[in-house]
C-alpha cells in the first residue's frame, strides 16, 4: 500500500477514536448534568419542607404558650373567707353566695380539736373545671355551731393562672398569696416559700426520674382587726394524666387556702 494511503487510513482511525471519545464525553457530561439538576431539586424540596415544618412547630409552640399562660382567662374568684368566721352554718352559706350549697357534712371527734363538724359547700354558680370540678368552700364548726375555720379550693386555671411551673407559680406569680388575699386574708407576697430541696415537695415514679406530683404546704399568721389569725395553704400539681398524654396542659393544678378564727 502506498505511503499516502497508509497515512490516510491512520488518520481515519484517529478521527474515529476521537469521535467515539467525544460521544462518550458528551454522554457523561449529560448524565452528570442530569444528576446535578435532580439533586438540586431534591435538596430544594427538602429545605422547603424543613422550613415549613420549622414554621409549623414555631406556630404551634407560640399558640400553646399563648393559650396556656398569657391568654388564660380568670373564670372565678375566691369568696371572702374571713367574713364567715364566727357565723352559724346557715348564715355562712348565705354569706358565701356564688350559689353556695351544702354537699357534705360530717362530725369530728378528735380530742383537742376545736372543730366538731366539717361542712363542704359547693359554689354552684361558679364554672366547673373539667378536671377538678366546682370551686368549693370548707367550713369547720365548733361545739356552738360557729365557723372557726374556713377554707376554699379551686383549680389555678379557673383563677386565671396558666400552665405555670410549680416553682414559678410560688416564687414569681405568688399564686398562694394572691389567692389568700382574694379570700380576704391580707398575706404579704413572699410569705409562701418553697423548700430549697425540690425533693421535699416532689414525688417521682418508680423510675426515679418521671415527676408524678408536686405538693407543698404553707402556713403563717396574719393580723385581722388587731388579732392574730393562722392561715394555711396547699398547692398541688398532679402530672399523672399529663405523663400519659404528653401534654402539660393536662396537669391537675389545685390550690387550697384556709384561715382560722
Amino acid at each position: 500500500m502506498p505511503p499516502h494511503m497508509r497515512k490516510s487510513r491512520r488518520m481515519r482511525r484517529v478521527l474515529i477514536v476521537v469521535i467515539v471519545l467525544l460521544v462518550v464525553l458528551i454522554g457523561v457530561l449529560g448524565y452528570l448534568t442530569w444528576r446535578l439538576v435532580t439533586e438540586s431539586q431534591t435538596l430544594a424540596a427538602q429545605q422547603t419542607q424543613q422550613q415549613q415544618d420549622a414554621q409549623e412547630v414555631t406556630a404551634i409552640q407560640q399558640e400553646e404558650t399563648k393559650d396556656a399562660s398569657t391568654e388564660t382567662t380568670k373564670k372565678t374568684e375566691a369568696p371572702n373567707l374571713v367574713a364567715v368566721l364566727g357565723l352559724g352554718q346557715d348564715e355562712a352559706v348565705a354569706a358565701l353566695a356564688h350559689g353556695a350549697q351544702v354537699t357534705a357534712s360530717k362530725d369530728v371527734n378528735e380530742e383537742g380539736n376545736p372543730i366538731k363538724k366539717d361542712v363542704t359547700v359547693a359554689l354552684t354558680d361558679e364554672p366547673a373545671d373539667t378536671r377538678t370540678g366546682t370551686p368549693t368552700v370548707y367550713l369547720g364548726l365548733n361545739e356552738e355551731g360557729k365557723v372557726v375555720q374556713a377554707g376554699y379550693s379551686a383549680s389555678t386555671a379557673a383563677l386565671g393562672y396558666g400552665t405555670l411551673s410549680f416553682a414559678d407559680a410560688v416564687k414569681n406569680e405568688h399564686v398562694v398569696e394572691k389567692t389568700l388575699q382574694e379570700a380576704g386574708i391580707p398575706v404579704a407576697e413572699g410569705a409562701a416559700v418553697l423548700p430549697e430541696d425540690k425533693t421535699a415537695y416532689s414525688t417521682y415514679d418508680t423510675d426515679g426520674t418521671t415527676l408524678v406530683k408536686e405538693n407543698c404546704s404553707f402556713s403563717g399568721t396574719v393580723d385581722l382587726n388587731g388579732a392574730p389569725h393562722e392561715w394555711s395553704a396547699v398547692l398541688s400539681y398532679n402530672y399523672t394524666t399529663a405523663n400519659m398524654t404528653g401534654n402539660l396542659a393536662d396537669t391537675i393544678r389545685i390550690i387550697y387556702v384556709y384561715v382560722n378564727a
